[in-house]
């Protein structure tokens, strides 16, 4: 029988400064008590994307306040935590370096375990917290710095089974709407502004065509929508190129996604055929 357990969740690894705290029963069952979230978007918006230094400072400036607000809103004190997790990479290396010492100091004071976590595996095990998922099971993964399809079977158990090769989709989404001169952040400006348009107006590359594996490319994609955004003057233009390029990102992922499940479907129905091949079955 485990015993119960608390934990102070710590994420810095790029323009949110984030703390939460989660419970873990005698049964293994999970609450999330709290989960406090600060945005940086106003500090980054006048440059069109996330600056590293303004975002490091941004997080030296709030992490207190955003830890001691999650404590408070879970009702419990330092002296009552387990354990603290911390963001160790990857991300924007003066966040993480925020996030993480504040983990390191909170441990080392209380004399508790610290729990450095990679950031993308919290991704993929995530949806456990508040739902009966069991493993393995098929991820993909898409923010602003990563793109992946994973097979994850456990913490610390995940297979890369494609991985963008340039950049990311939210990469691709936030520089093409800089292009058109919409606001940051650029992807739900985008969606908005796609609404009505013609998505078969503008001619825009199939990446990867043809490629085997399940690898991500929006870089050619990113540079031929912005050529593209500086001739565009018409609204209706405008619409049709961001519906265009959403269509575009949307279809690469469920192309991957397909070639993804495929791969899974293959691994994990052998693992369960090949034992019975052994018995002589």
């Amino acid at each position: 029988m485990r015993r119960q357990q608390t934990v102070l969740g710590i994420e810095t690894s790029c323009d949110e400064t984030a703390a939460a705290v989660v419970r873990v029963g005698e049964d293994g069952a999970v609450e999330v008590a709290s989960s406090i979230v600060l945005s940086q978007e106003d500090k980054h918006a006048p440059f069109g994307g996330v600056v590293p230094e303004i975002a490091a400072r941004a997080h030296v400036e709030a992490i207190d306040w955003v830890i001691g607000a999650a404590m408070d809103k879970a009702g419990v004190g330092y002296e009552a935590l387990s354990g603290v997790a911390a963001t160790a990479g990857p991300g924007l290396v003066g966040g993480v370096m925020v996030g993480l010492s504040a983990g390191k100091a909170i441990a080392l004071a209380r004399g508790i375990p610290l729990v450095a976590v990679n950031h993308l595996e919290g991704h993929a095990v995530s949806a456990r917290l508040c739902a009966e998922v069991p493993y393995p099971f098929l991820l993909l993964l898409i923010s602003g710095g990563h793109c992946q399809l994973l097979d994850v079977e456990g913490v610390g158990r995940c297979t890369r089974l494609g991985s963008t090769i340039d950049d990311a989709a939210g990469e691709a989404f936030d520089k093409i709407a800089k292009a058109l001169g919409l606001p940051y952040p650029g992807g739900p400006a985008l969606e908005r502004l796609a609404e009505g348009g013609d998505a078969g107006r503008f001619p825009l590359p199939v990446a990867l065509a043809g490629r085997e594996g399940c690898d991500f490319s929006f870089s050619g994609l990113k540079t031929a929508a912005a050529r593209i955004a500086e001739r565009v003057t018409e609204e209706s233009d405008r619409r049709g190129l961001a519906a265009a390029v959403q269509g575009a990102i949307a279809r690469q992922l469920a192309e991957r996604s397909e070639r993804a499940m495929e791969i899974y479907e293959e691994r994990h129905l052998s693992a369960v055929l090949l034992p019975q091949v052994g018995e002589g079955t």
